[in-house]
């Protein structure tokens, strides 16, 4: 064979494994984004299996708190009808702000009531409330860093192109807490 028979067969070859190559980098970055999204969920279901010791200490409160208690039975009721495949960011985010404000008026309820406060159960429950938080707040960040990887691998030259002819794969939103950016005056001008 000659070097210029061998050189014309090598590009084509060479062209098509790094198409092959940026296709599936593109398909392993969305599949990471679909396993972090899955994981913030997992974490806010994982609110779900301590709704019902909350809704038992309210319920010793009752008289006074309906609305909590009222508010709790909606917030678990989001939280059973979310699920990976079938649920979105501005689902999450509607869900992240009951948690918010739920929370902040059980502490409300528990300063008002010693002896709530005071309770083992209370205190077990906030020692794990606290650490859900947590988690739902890394696997939001893992989550967002996911899609950043992601946005910017279908976004940049030449995956954009390979990414429009094999892949058409969308960028995918990131999740923001639109309470908490309300709170700063600065905007960064993104466009």
């Amino acid at each position: 064979m000659s070097i210029p028979l061998i050189i014309t067969l090598l590009i084509p070859l060479l062209l098509i494994i790094y198409i092959i190559t940026i296709h599936n980098r593109i398909i392993a970055y969305y599949n990471a984004t679909q396993r972090a999204w899955a994981d913030v969920i997992t974490q806010q279901m994982q609110k779900n299996r301590l709704l019902p010791t909350l809704e038992r200490m309210v319920e010793e409160y009752k008289i006074h708190e309906a609305d909590l208690l009222q508010n709790i039975t909606a917030l678990r009721s989001s939280l059973k009808n979310i699920a990976p495949e079938n649920s979105s960011v501005e689902q999450l985010r509607e869900i992240n702000n009951e948690s918010k404000m739920l929370f902040s008026q059980l502490n409300m309820v528990a300063e008002n009531y010693p002896s709530l406060k005071a309770s083992e159960v209370y205190q077990q429950f906030m020692q794990e409330l606290s650490e859900l938080e947590k988690n739902v707040a890394a696997s939001i960040r893992i989550f967002n860093a996911n899609v950043e990887t992601f946005n910017t691998t279908i976004e940049l030259f030449p995956n954009l192109f390979i990414n429009q002819l094999f892949s058409k794969k969308s960028p995918l939103p990131i999740f923001d807490d639109h309470q908490a950016s309300s709170d700063f005056e600065y905007r960064p001008p993104f466009k």
